[in-house]
């Protein structure tokens, strides 16, 4: 059997590619390389040495690291010694951080920034943290560098667990309140990159240089990034910070044949007038983790550069569906479900009870359950799916493996899936929907309008929700609230329109270039 079929964890994805190959080059960053089975000997040497200071299976580590070697060398090392993996955000302030190191109850911290150590030492004790790990060859006192935890000789058996153990607690940004730790076991993890692998065209193959400038902190550089070229046993060029005319180059100068990558970063290659020469060797381009805007996939399609999209969450491993099932992309789709997972629509009306039992639909296919045509609540099953939040594993999926995602879409005549919102981002006004998202989308057509985001807040007074839109100008430009409207108006039925338009000179954005409406939230108190 092949190894990859064997693996109980994605480090051992990495044993296997340097068995097959060990002198293929594994990573490219700057000017150093690392094959396969030099990357296979410093998991190893992580794994001992974390388990040298004292770590045991079970416990977690907070990996707050860039796109450099130490991220999978850290995160394959702590899965091969049975720990669990917390990726963080490297943007986190020292609160931030201490959320997600208290609430995991995490006993080591890996991390790239002095800062952010300082910070945390200004904070006080964070127990149960016992050690700091930092990705360089010195660090401040107390403190363990890198380097001397992989300058060790010793050795572990790795650590053989169950497909339910825990592998990764993954914080999502939610729409509201504090992140949540989605509990992601081996089994999820494993499953998904054999789903997304099973697609034609494979996303990565033995012979594909893979683009990695999503952070690997993200759920989207993490398995579809880092475990899909371990899968493989590809080559990965990792980028550290994105820049559009650098990683145009490094596309260029390292061959690159496979691009993840999130809209921003489509949006700024679109701008470039080296595009079409850059992407010429390209074979597959993926956009995922935010809508793609139609006009930067057209204006790749112009080039000559076919794009395709997907749709996925943290709780899901992530990859859900894929305009790579039907074989093309389609403005504004998000496509079918990969193979190996089902969805079904049932009617967003808010309610919280379990999804009804399933339809006759199967995996690739989109059950729809209420009015046919609607946008409808997305629900669905597989083996990717999480084992719900942590610590006690609330909101799992039910008794039936099915999980509602919160998110509103519908389905064209050919199956392909349409995302409307979030369910929960959803405003009623006076009983009627308001989805966000479609309000979002007239603003944005304006010639002045750079970006903008929708909120629904209770107003107490009608006994209903407002309407409330943020808007980012175009540099040089001075739109008013009474243009605005009158051209929302044009496109949108009166109770959908905004009831007041706050101008602003930037939205907060994720790591992955989605709008934060949590921190929007917190910002327009």
């Amino acid at each position: 059997m092949d190894p990859v079929h064997r693996a109980r964890t994605v480090a051992d994805l990495v044993t296997a590619a340097a068995l097959r190959d060990p002198d293929r080059v594994a990573l490219l960053a700057g000017v150093s390389t690392v094959t396969w089975g030099e990357l296979d000997e410093l998991v190893d040497r992580a794994a001992a040495g974390l388990r040298g200071l004292g770590l045991e299976p079970g416990d977690r580590i907070v990996l707050q690291l860039g796109n450099l070697p130490d991220f999978p060398v850290l995160y394959c090392g702590a899965l091969r010694a049975g720990l669990v993996a917390v990726p963080a955000n490297t943007g986190y302030t020292g609160a931030e951080l201490t959320h997600l190191l208290t609430d995991s109850g995490a006993r080591a911290l890996a991390t790239s920034s002095v800062a952010v150590i300082s910070a945390l030492r200004e904070l006080g004790d964070l127990p149960p943290l016992e050690h700091v790990l930092v990705a360089a060859p010195s660090g401040p006192d107390g403190t363990v560098p890198v380097p001397t935890l992989l300058r060790t000789d010793a050795r572990i058996e790795p650590h053989v667990p169950d497909p339910e153990d825990l592998a990764v607690l993954s914080y999502t940004s939610g729409t509201s309140g504090r992140p949540r730790g989605a509990m992601l076991s081996h089994r999820a993890m494993l499953a998904n990159l054999e789903q997304v692998a099973a697609l034609d065209p494979p996303p990565v193959t033995a012979d594909d240089v893979l683009l990695l400038a999503i952070p690997m902190f993200h759920a989207y550089g993490l398995n579809p990034g880092f475990g899909l070229l371990a899968y493989a046993g590809a080559t990965g060029v990792l980028v550290e910070h994105f820049d559009a005319e650098e990683t145009l180059g490094l596309i260029v100068r390292h061959g690159v044949t496979t691009v993840p990558a999130v809209p921003a970063m489509y949006v700024r290659w679109a701008a470039s007038p080296l595009l079409r020469e850059s992407f010429a060797g390209v074979r597959l381009a993926t956009s995922g983790a935010a809508p793609l805007p139609p006009s930067t996939l057209l204006a790749f399609a112009d080039a000559g550069i076919t794009v395709f999209e997907g749709y996925g969450l943290t709780e899901t491993a992530p990859v859900l569906t894929s305009t790579l099932v039907g074989g093309r992309p389609k403005p504004g789709s998000v496509g079918r479900p990969v193979p190996g997972v089902e969805v079904r629509l049932r009617e967003a009306s808010g309610a919280e009870s379990d999804p009804e039992p399933a339809g006759d639909a199967g995996p690739g296919e989109v059950d729809l359950v209420g009015p046919g045509g609607e946008p409808g609540e997305i629900v669905v099953r597989g083996a990717n799916l999480f084992s719900g939040y942590w610590p006690d594993g609330v909101d799992r999926p039910n008794a039936d493996g099915w999980w509602a995602t919160g998110d509103v879409a519908y389905a064209d005549d050919e199956g392909d899936l349409h995302l409307v919102d979030r369910r929960m981002e959803l405003i009623l006004v006076s009983g009627f929907n308001v989805y966000p998202a479609e309000v979002e989308a007239v603003l944005a057509t304006h010639p002045s309008v750079a970006e903008a985001a929708v909120l629904g807040r209770a107003d107490p007074a009608r006994g209903d929700e407002a309407v409330l839109a943020y808007v980012v100008p175009v540099a040089g430009t001075a739109p008013t609230e009474a243009e605005l409207l009158a051209w929302a108006a044009r496109s949108l039925a009166r109770f959908k329109l905004p009831t007041r338009i706050t101008f602003l000179d930037a939205l907060p954005h994720s790591a992955t270039g989605k709008v934060s409406k949590a921190r929007l939230r917190e910002q327009q108190v």
